[in-house]
């Protein structure tokens, strides 16, 4: 299958224009599967909890993800993209997946970063892996990336390929995320906005450098720092299937999940550790 991403600049608070020049990239890609940047109708540097309020939508009733149903429908693809959710008196750092057949599901980000602290809630539905025939995909967002528990527990789930929708402003996750692809044996497609955003008195510049990573860890292609691209690769899905290294060696069958309670232990204010209940 061809699996890849759209790199450009939103503009905060234009959705109608965001959703248009997404809408024209879309249109040109020829791919079974996109992943859109993070937020990538709103713009990501949010400065009050009213902004939120008033540019979230729900789902899958809102306009952009009705957007991405109809060009899902009529490129026949699957595209993962990043919205602001709101859901009641909720509003979640969201990706949601949509298929040729129209809205499939939502993902909401489980570890926000920074300001998105103040105006977002925490994602509550986990991370789960969804057949679309050709693979089976993960989702992540962002931040998720620097957490390996993520990636591990969608690998384990059968996941093929990690959508990962992002805004990155650090500099360290391009290159963790093909250490991630190695440990698992999945391929990832991080998709990344461009640009440099100034709002009241804050700014944040955003790395570029969308890329597609193979389940070998080989970076299948890697954009630019600041260009507007569409990245595409062919994708073996079958060799994401096989977690063997050596006739010895499977990276999962090799797992020794009785040594690891440590990973679900919590620690308190007072550094004590105790086993997390659930």
């Amino acid at each position: 299958m061809k699996a890849g991403f759209v790199q450009f600049e939103p503009l905060f608070g234009e959705v109608d224009k965001n959703l248009k020049r997404v809408e024209a990239l879309i249109e040109k890609a020829d791919a079974d599967l996109l992943v859109l940047p993070e937020l990538f109708n709103t713009g990501y540097l949010f400065t009050s909890k009213h902004e939120v309020i008033d540019l979230s939508e729900e789902v899958p009733e809102g306009k952009t993800t009705q957007m991405l149903c109809r060009m899902a429908r009529e490129k026949n693809l699957c595209l993962v993209g990043g919205l602001a959710e709101r859901s009641g008196n909720k509003f979640f750092n969201s990706a949601v997946l949509v298929s040729p057949e129209g809205y499939v599901s939502t993902y909401r980000k489980v570890h926000l970063f920074f300001e998105e602290t103040l105006w977002f809630d925490p994602g509550d539905k986990g991370f789960e892996v969804y057949d679309i025939g050709e693979c089976r995909l993960g989702i992540m967002i962002c931040f998720d990336w620097i957490f390996p528990e993520s990636m591990r527990v969608l690998s384990l789930k059968g996941a093929d390929i990690i959508c990962h929708s992002s805004n990155l402003v650090l500099p360290f996750c391009q290159d963790a995320m093909i250490t991630r692809c190695l440990e698992n044996r999945v391929f990832a497609v991080t998709a990344n906005r461009t640009g440099t955003e100034k709002r009241k008195d804050k700014s944040l510049h955003y790395t570029g450098k969308s890329q597609i990573v193979a389940s070998n860890a080989d970076l299948l292609y890697r954009a630019g720092g600041d260009t507007e691209e569409i990245g595409i690769a062919d994708i073996d899905v079958e060799a994401a299937r096989n977690k063997k290294l050596n006739d010895y060696n499977d990276l999962f069958k090799d797992r020794r999940p009785e040594f690891y309670d440590d990973l679900v232990k919590t620690v308190s204010a007072k550094g004590e550790r105790r086993m997390a209940k659930g």
